[in-house]
């Protein structure tokens, strides 16, 4: 019978060289030493770049915001002092248009007294002229009556203004002394 003989050589396929697990371990720190040295500075740079990019862009919005509430403010004081300019040319509008309309009253006022005066003028003068041509009439009539009465000629101009005039004196304080007890 012949036995089976196992070399002691033989190599197990589930254990492996000595040769390659020193050399996989070596490819490890080996991999290892150039990742930590290459690779992860430059995921740490992209990271830093991007929380650097972040954070500008939270401290630019940031700043957007306090830029839009500044001009927020700004715009509100701009409208509340354009309203108070408003409020006040109103105000200056409404007394301006009542200095206007007290200014034209007056000088419809002055007008109207000056219309009246003259033509209060006019009519003492129109009066006086009337009364003036009433005398001569009446003092024309008045000698002619008298004369008529008389029987004698009146004709002298003295004697005949002096009566006219007495006449004309008598019928005005007749004409006064009625007004007054109408009145």
């Amino acid at each position: 019978m012949t036995a089976l003989v196992i070399p002691l050589a033989a190599e197990n396929p589930l254990i492996p060289n000595l040769s390659e697990i020193i050399a996989s371990v070596v490819f490890a720190l080996l991999l290892t030493f150039v990742i930590w040295k290459f690779v992860v500075p430059r995921f740490e740079q992209t990271y830093a770049e991007r929380t650097a990019a972040i954070q500008g862009g939270i401290e630019k919005a940031e700043h957007a915001q306090a830029e839009a509430a500044a001009a927020l403010e700004k715009y509100n004081a701009q409208l509340a002092e354009a309203r108070g300019e408003a409020a006040k040319i109103r105000e200056d509008a409404k007394t301006q248009g009542s200095q206007i309309l007290a200014d034209m009253r007056e000088q419809a006022q002055a007008e109207a007294n000056r219309i009246r005066a003259a033509a209060e003028a006019q009519l003492q003068a129109e009066r006086a002229q009337v009364v003036a041509q009433l005398r001569g009439e009446i003092g024309g009539l008045a000698t002619t009556l008298a004369g008529r009465i008389v029987g004698e000629s009146l004709e002298d101009d003295e004697r005949a203004r002096r009566t006219i005039d007495r006449f004309i004196a008598d019928l005005e304080s007749q004409d006064e002394s009625s007004t007054a007890g109408t009145s």
